[in-house]
């Protein structure tokens, strides 16, 4: 493992790093993952019809709330659940024809929080933004319930925050004119158990966070997904 990370602006022990995470900066050999996975995106139908018939990029999200950081945003494997957020997005009146797209997206360089290697990186990413942040005098996100009830925390202002921290430090250290990391995915636990009693729930879903468009293979139209309805 520690012939696949590269070592700069080493601290002394005990001490923070001085740019939050370049001490240990992965290989771009050792974080390849050459999975095409199929996303979904829900948009306005106007959207969509955009980028399939001319090619237009899709427009990163940059919200500050946004859970896997800054990125174009797809629902893993799940087309009905990328329909559900369009609808709920015409219900709150910023949008006014739902539809989904799909994608195929070569994950690449990804940071996958389903794995140890990028959770592990996380702890000290947190501690070193709140040193940032306390030399400037910024106050430190919080995590915040959304307006939809229940106990889900839906705006994820501090988890945004530490992952958009750690990632843009990765590009500064790699130097690559680009993002270091392509691909940003997750699993999330969401929703209420789907029976009386388990501890399966309703909204479980993977995200994925496209950093960098050309690990987008190729967009298509998923024929029951569009504006006249699923």
């Amino acid at each position: 493992m520690h012939d696949n990370v590269t070592r700069s602006d080493a601290a002394s022990p005990g001490s923070p790093p001085s740019k939050g995470i370049k001490a240990l900066v992965p290989s771009p050999l050792a974080l390849l993952d050459h999975r095409v996975v199929v996303g979904f995106h829900g948009c306005e139908q106007a959207t969509a019809d955009r980028v399939l018939v001319t090619g237009e990029p899709m427009k990163p999200s940059s919200n500050r709330w946004d859970w896997l950081g800054e990125g174009i945003y797809f629902w893993e494997q799940d087309p009905e659940r990328a329909w559900q957020f369009a609808e709920e997005q015409r219900e709150r009146g910023k949008i006014a024809n739902p539809s989904v797209i799909g994608a195929f997206i070569h994950l690449g360089r990804c940071f996958d929080l389903t794995t140890s290697t990028a959770t592990s990186a996380l702890a000290a990413a947190h501690a070193a933004l709140l040193v940032r942040l306390a030399g400037v005098g910024a106050p430190v996100p919080v995590n915040r319930a959304g307006g939809g009830g229940g106990g889900d925390l839906l705006l994820r202002d501090l988890d945004c925050a530490v992952l958009n921290f750690h990632l843009r430090d990765l590009d500064d250290a790699r130097g690559l004119g680009g993002p270091y990391y392509q691909t940003v995915r997750g699993v999330f636990i969401e929703g209420v158990p789907a029976f009386p009693g388990g501890s399966i729930f309703t909204k479980t879903h993977t995200q994925v966070a496209v950093r960098d468009p050309a690990v987008i293979v190729g967009y298509f139209r998923p024929s029951q997904y569009t504006g006249s309805g699923a």
